[in-house]
């Protein structure tokens, strides 16, 4: 792994809150691994933002009786707090409205046309008569070129997960007032993916992507094809010298990513800061984004970059997740089925719906959320097998010695076995994280702390403390050492209760002072004692569980 990494998360739309499903899909897992970058040592740079343009926004803002600007300015400041909640550690969170953006947009733009890879086409694109005007792809609705599916959007079908042109569409209507569409001639931008195609080929073709993101990216390559970069809109980044006509979503919110970065450098009074991530070609640049955004960043977007006189990044690694429902259904608002996030924290903690949420991770199918399985998750896992070896552990200490902080002396095979065990996972999990696995760093972690409740089981400290005291602080010192590896392997997932964890073992300093392998080599502090056990994650009740999936029953 290269020592400087970039990280970015898909922007997140700027037309409702965000969900469980965004989370799982591709905000989660890069924290996690921002988190964990940082903590190997890696000089990291974690970007996120909202992307705040296009059709969707002006049409809610219309329903709402808002200005778009207002309705993003809510987004923005809702995605923000609720960012906290989940204990994010973002770089930057920036917004596709603020003027640094814009200027970035048209210079891509620019660039592009002037190496002719942006050509003005006439196109007939769907026009409402009843409307009067040319209606862009989210306020059109019809039938799936693909799959046939009768509700499919302008530009995407729900069902098959589909991208097309809204003049694809069969029996193409108005959202605004359902009277049918017609074509009709207008000029619009293109960018000429076509005079791509070799290049990204060749591009794809040194990528050890997951199966499904690479088979979708090279369909799309192999496919590429002019694709339009504009929209009769007022909403949107201007077109230069183009009355009535913005740059359409797709092709403005990539560019965010950039955009963002020279905030972030800004924001630090470094404004050439953003370039050692961008312009060096030894970052390691990690895109995470969801399976509905895998053609624009693995095809659309690169296309844009090849195309730019600037020497910007490319991606390296595409770990985009599948999706993540609720309870057997897709989230949504509009139909109730979704969990409110205030009352959720109300009642639950970030650590716990990390923990969950990571642990069902939809990293090769999709997956969901359900309450009994985070019921399930809390209890068995975190309450039964992680936390209830550290709080026995630390309990006993503190009953029979004092609360010292132990050192292993005399340690016999058996204690040996046990270290060389938590050596090998704490390496194993390491590399999960390094290879986006999140899923399956939640699994080894678990097997840490039960491979540790069995030591603790077999070696039997209570009967020790009756009949030989020397072996059974030898057993303790060398629990202590698990519950550290268990507080290091864990932070990038559960960070709270990692750093509780580094407390209680008596450490002044912060977990992530230090770098993950040198923390696992570190030496316990002797000198120091075993500050006052605390219970890290409570118990999830059975009556709590029933009432939230009572709310449920009144939708179905």
């Amino acid at each position: 792994m290269n020592k400087r990494v970039l990280i970015t998360s898909a922007l997140l739309y700027g037309n409702g809150s965000l969900h469980f499903g965004h989370l799982a899909g591709s905000y989660l897992p890069a924290e996690i691994y921002a988190r964990f970058a940082r903590f190997t040592g890696h000089e990291t740079l974690f970007i996120c933002g909202l992307d705040e343009y296009g059709a969707a926004v002006t049409l809610s803002a219309g329903k709402n009786g808002q200005s778009p600007q207002d309705h993003v300015d809510f987004y923005y400041k809702e995605a923000l707090k609720n960012f906290g909640r989940f204990d994010f550690s973002f770089d930057h969170f920036s917004r596709t409205t603020w003027p640094r953006h814009k200027e970035a947009v048209i210079e891509f733009f620019e660039d592009l046309k002037s190496q002719n890879y942006v050509e003005k086409i006439t196109t007939e694109q769907l026009y409402s008569e009843k409307d009067q005007k040319f209606l862009a792809d989210r306020y059109v609705e019809g039938v799936c070129p693909k799959c046939k599916f009768e509700n499919a959007r302008g530009d995407e079908c729900p069902k098959c997960g589909a991208s097309y042109e809204a003049n694809e569409l069969t029996n193409p209507k108005s959202k605004l007032s359902g009277s049918p569409l017609t074509l009709k001639e207008t000029e619009h931008f293109f960018l000429r993916l076509d005079l791509f195609k070799d290049q990204l080929l060749d591009f794809l073709s040194e990528k050890n992507w997951r199966p499904q993101v690479i088979n979708m990216a090279k369909q799309y390559a192999e496919d590429a094809k002019p694709r339009c970069i504009t929209r009769d809109l007022n909403w949107g980044i201007a077109v230069p010298g183009e009355e009535g006509k913005v740059f359409y979503v797709w092709f403005d919110a990539p560019i965010g990513y950039i955009s963002a970065s020279k905030d972030w450098a800004e924001e630090i009074n470094k404004p050439k800061e953003w370039e050692k991530y961008w312009l060096e070609p030894e970052t390691k640049y990690v895109q995470f984004v969801g399976k509905d955004n895998i053609p624009f960043h693995s095809v659309f977007f690169p296309a844009m970059v090849m195309g730019q006189k600037k020497p910007y990044k490319q991606v390296d690694e595409l770990p985009a997740n599948a999706f993540f429902h609720y309870e057997g259904r897709k989230f949504s608002k509009s139909d109730g089925w979704f969990i409110d996030l205030d009352d959720f924290f109300s009642k639950y903690s970030s650590d716990q719906i990390r923990y969950c949420l990571a642990a069902n991770a939809p990293e090769q199918d999709d997956s969901e959320f359900s309450w009994k399985d985070f019921q399930m998750r809390v209890n068995a896992e975190l309450v039964g097998k992680f936390g209830n070896f550290i709080n026995r552990t630390l309990v006993f200490i503190a009953q029979k010695v004092n609360g010292e902080v132990l050192e292993p002396k005399n340690a016999r095979d058996r204690d040996k076995q046990y270290l060389k065990d938590v050596s090998n996972l704490t390496d194993i999990i390491k590399e999960a994280y390094s290879s986006f696995h999140v899923r399956k760093a939640t699994q080894l972690i678990m097997e840490l702390a039960t491979l540790s409740n069995v030591y603790f089981d077999e070696t039997k400290p209570w009967e020790l403390a009756k009949k030989d005291i020397s072996r059974m602080r030898e057993v303790l010192a060398h629990c202590l050492i698990g519950i550290k590896a268990l507080a290091v392997v864990s932070l990038p997932i559960i960070p709270e209760a990692a750093n509780k964890i580094w407390k209680m073992l008596g450490f002044v300093d912060n977990l992530t002072d230090s770098n993950y392998d040198e923390r696992l080599k570190e030496p316990l502090n002797v000198k120091a004692r075993i500050s006052k056990p605390e219970i890290l994650f409570q118990k999830i009740e059975n009556d709590m569980i029933e009432k939230e999936l009572e709310k449920l029953k009144v939708l179905n």
